[in-house]
């Protein structure tokens, strides 16, 4: 199972809250980031872990979603020891278990599945694995749903010190560990659509007969134009349109029938579909990506944990009434049909129509900035000849090789503590860097007296306290820790722990060898040294090292054209919408979005700069947009996009924006690859006879700078350079 970074990232965030004294732990996580992979996983390296650990995951409701969720675990995660509410009932609860149960077959009124003699079974089952000291961590899923009486009434049962809590909705809980997903880094990896456009092209006032014909018409060409762009690029997925009618509304639904009965869309052909509480038509298989209906009327939103990635586009149609809007609705169109982005705004986003006015103000309050207003713009017909060379990578892999990764810590060793090839010099410098070198494990404790409960560490005794080693009582332990060190470079157990052998241990070969240490002092080091060694660790995949040369054979070379046209998304409600002139677009506004602050502060500085002839803003994924090839340290290719490409006085520029410096000089720039971009572009821009460079906010005298030359993290060294004296 390969995770996404950000989805490392989540489970590097659950192991920490796992120590921290909060009982109850949110996991915030939108629609379509892969909540399930990201907790079975977590679950997996837990267990190996900890001992004496048991999972309860509950599920609420129908649908069956806690036999979903132990089939991918079982999928994800080999050899895994998952169990139904039934294997409970027949086992009992054993050590590493993980128990998908449906809270409400327990508690529900008229639910037949658990009898009084059962359900006390049940609690009996609980008791014995207490008694044998088993720890139960829950698991609640889809907690919005889970907030009530009976449910709390399941979890206390279970006498758990740790309750993960999980939902693209939580309700608030006080005092709880939150963990959230960033919306921006499950788009970056292509698991959910770029954006949510609304009423894409609507004119300023709509003038129609029918509100409902002019909506379904909308959506049917929008699904056409989809359908048009799969399969020109030989893919056989089906857009499905998504119909959301008010509950009580039987002459709507009939309306919206006879409509696309007209336009020879049926029940009877297979194109339409229903799902209702009292119908259900043609609904087999209509998550398949080819799947025959194009269109499915809902009311409300669809039972929790129905997932169809190749739904696209939502019409949402009024009754006189105003509904109450549900993110989960969304959520529904928001899934990429085959988990990636297909470099096409096209494809790349789903669309919401509708004239309820409340219905749109819900979604952009919850979505933000993935929730704009649209139109098509086009391009310029005087910028239709520029021209440049765009490098995409050809490797698809989007795994770290283990042997750079390994080089590259390597590396980082010798440029940070001095390391070489002589073992006794390394363990003086490395104990001088704070390293501890001991055959026992090392721990620390205080002693002294106070008054009060806050007293300060400082003014206490520190007290080690020696332990011996025992690899079969501490081998959780190393597990634990060397996991917990892969997962801040994304690199999984056992590649990690073949890095460290490699650089410590004197049975593992390697020309770089830090230090010879006893296969059993390896276990000791990695315990008494796992945050430093995490937090080096983590500093070497992104230092600026000897740069990792990129191998062309695997670079491809396209003729970059600016595109002829393109989906302009836009905040409609912003107080100015000022035409910028010079923009490669007719009628691109100043209201454009998504954009940084750096952005809107370098395309006003453009439309003021009598030097500066035109401007052409960059796309941030797909092919069409011009992109330069790079290398990070454990040799995974990627993409960059740089923001910007202008017409300076009849040359070209290519310009990347970045978080700026604040008035004490402090860099605010958030992306740990900024200089390995920078060499990139700063090549790119020699072998193509280009200027450029990178440009930064300078809130101390309040100036657009501009680095050109030798790159620097320094505003006041000489490689800034103020913008508006290069382009007057």
């Amino acid at each position: 199972m390969e995770l996404k970074n950000f989805q490392l990232n989540a489970v590097k965030s659950l192991f920490e809250a796992m120590d921290k004294p909060a009982r109850d732990i949110i996991l915030k996580s939108p629609t379509g980031s892969g909540k399930t992979i990201i907790l079975t996983y977590f679950m997996h390296q837990y267990i190996q872990s900890y001992w004496k650990t048991v999972f309860i995951w509950l599920t609420p409701g129908k649908g069956n979603l806690e036999e979903q969720s132990k089939a991918k675990m079982d999928k994800y995660v080999h050899a895994s020891q998952t169990k139904l509410l039934p294997d409970v009932m027949t086992d009992g609860f054993e050590e590493n278990d993980s128990c998908f149960i449906n809270w409400e077959k327990l508690t529900k009124k008229g639910n037949n599945a658990l009898k009084d003699s059962e359900r006390t079974n049940f609690l009996e089952h609980i008791q014995h694995a207490l008694n044998d000291g088993l720890r139960f961590v829950v698991i609640v899923d889809e907690s919005h749903q889970n907030n009530t009486v009976k449910a709390d009434e399941i979890i206390q049962y279970f006498h758990t010190d740790k309750i993960i809590r999980c939902s693209a909705t939580p309700k608030g809980i006080k005092n709880a560990e939150i963990i959230e997903i960033p919306e921006e880094e499950v788009i970056a990896e292509g698991l959910i659509k770029k954006m949510l456009v609304i009423n894409e092209n609507f004119p300023q006032t709509v003038e129609t007969e029918n509100q409902i014909d002019f909506l379904l018409q909308k959506a049917y060409q929008k699904q056409r134009d989809l359908r048009s762009a799969f399969l020109a690029l030989t893919k056989n997925v089906n857009p499905l349109i998504v119909v959301q009618i008010p509950n009580k509304s039987e002459a709507l639904q009939e309306q919206v029938e006879r409509w696309f009965e007209q336009q020879g869309v049926t029940y009877e052909n297979r194109q339409l579909a229903v799902w209702l509480s009292n119908r259900h038509e043609n609904l087999n298989d209509i998550d398949a990506k080819n799947a025959e209906p194009i269109a499915v009327i809902i009311k409300q939103a669809v039972a929790t944990g129905w997932d169809c990635p190749r739904a696209h586009i939502l019409v949402k149609l009024r009754d006189n009434m105003d509904e109450t809007f549900e993110i989960q609705t969304i959520g529904r169109i928001r899934r990429m049909p085959e988990a990636k982005h297909y470099g096409s705004d096209l494809l790349d986003s789903c669309y919401l129509y509708t004239l309820d006015e409340k219905f749109t103000a819900g979604v952009k309050q919850s979505l933000g900035k993935s929730a704009l207003d649209a139109c098509t713009l086009f391009l310029k017909n005087e910028y239709k000849h520029i021209t440049l060379t765009s490098e995409q990578r050809t490797m698809v892999s989007n795994s770290r090789d283990p042997q750079k990764a390994l080089s590259a810590v390597a590396q980082y060793f010798e440029k940070k503590f001095g390391t070489n090839g002589n073992k006794t010099e390394n363990t003086t410098r490395l104990q001088t860097n704070s390293f501890v070198l001991s055959d026992d494990i090392l721990r620390h404790t205080i002693s002294g007296e106070t008054a009060t409960l806050n007293f300060e560490k400082e003014s206490m005794n520190t007290i080690a306290v020696k332990e011996k080693l025992n690899t079969h009582t501490h081998g959780r332990d190393y597990h634990q820790k060397i996991g917990k060190i892969g997962l801040e470079i994304g690199m999984e157990y056992s590649y990690m722990n073949t890095i460290i052998r490699k650089l410590f241990d004197k049975n593992f070969r390697y020309s770089r060898k830090i230090l010879a240490l006893e296969p059993r002092a390896v276990y000791a080091f990695v315990l008494n040294n796992a945050d430093l060694l995490r937090h080096t660790i983590r500093e070497a995949m992104a230092a600026e090292i000897a740069q990792i040369q990129l191998d062309f054979n695997n670079v491809s070379k396209v003729e970059f054209h600016i595109p002829q046209s393109y989906m302009f998304t836009f905040d409609s409600s912003a107080k100015t919408q000022i035409v910028m002139e010079k923009n490669v677009y007719q009628n691109y506004l100043s209201s454009a979005e998504p954009r940084s602050s750096a952005e809107r502060k370098f395309e006003k500085f453009c439309e003021r700069a009598d030097s500066v002839e035109w401007v052409y803003k960059n796309g941030d994924k797909g092919t069409e947009y011009l992109s330069i090839v790079y290398a990070d340290n454990s040799g995974k290719q990627k993409n960059f996009y740089p923001d910007y490409v202008i017409g300076v006085s009849g040359e070209i520029w290519i310009i990347e924006t970045k978080g700026g410096f604040d008035r004490s000089g402090n860099s605010q720039d958030i992306d740990i690859f900024t200089q390995k971009k920078y060499e990139v572009l700063k090549d790119y821009l020699s072998r193509y006879n280009l200027k450029g460079g990178f440009v930064r906010y300078d809130e101390k005298s309040e100036e657009l700078c501009i680095c050109m030359d030798t790159y620097s993290e320094d505003i006041n060294s000489d490689s800034w350079k103020i913008l508006s004296d290069l382009l007057k």
